[in-house]
């Protein structure tokens, strides 16, 4: 959907670092329906990764996948979550707006790029945690 320029995943390697928290959200087969991961610097994350097999979209996984890694990354010790996707996103836009996201400015690396949306979301106290049905 977008030119290398404007695509910044991390790859598998760089998924497997001390500060990532990576998620996977299964079902009762034990398959791999839906996974997401944070990337920890100092007091903030980047949240990267997130993806939900499509047979599985609209039904909670994404939402289960999102509170852990929040809970996960309150607990050891960030306070501001931030992410970068694509206008074209459009359901990734929803839901993040749904669960507190706001739009924000580039940050990090990332320049200004009309094919960027950056938002950010604050952890506070009310962090919930990870809900039940995830393994």
């Amino acid at each position: 959907m977008y030119p290398a320029e404007a695509r910044y995943a991390l790859d598998l390697s760089a998924l497997q670092q001390e500060n990532v928290v990576f998620v996977v959200a299964r079902d009762e087969e034990g398959m791999a329906v839906a996974c997401g991961a944070v990337v920890l610097q100092l007091e903030a994350g980047e949240l990267k990764r997130m993806f939900v097999r499509p047979a599985y979209r609209a039904q909670g996984a994404a939402a289960k996948v999102l509170a852990k890694l929040e809970a996960e990354s309150y607990r050891r010790g960030c306070r501001l979550l931030q992410l970068e996707t694509g206008p074209y996103q459009t359901a990734a836009l929803a839901f993040y707006q749904k669960h507190g996201f706001q739009l924000c400015g580039a940050f990090g690396d990332y320049p200004e790029h009309p094919l960027s949306v950056f938002m950010q979301k604050r952890l506070g106290d009310g962090v919930s945690l990870p809900v039940s049905g995830l393994r």
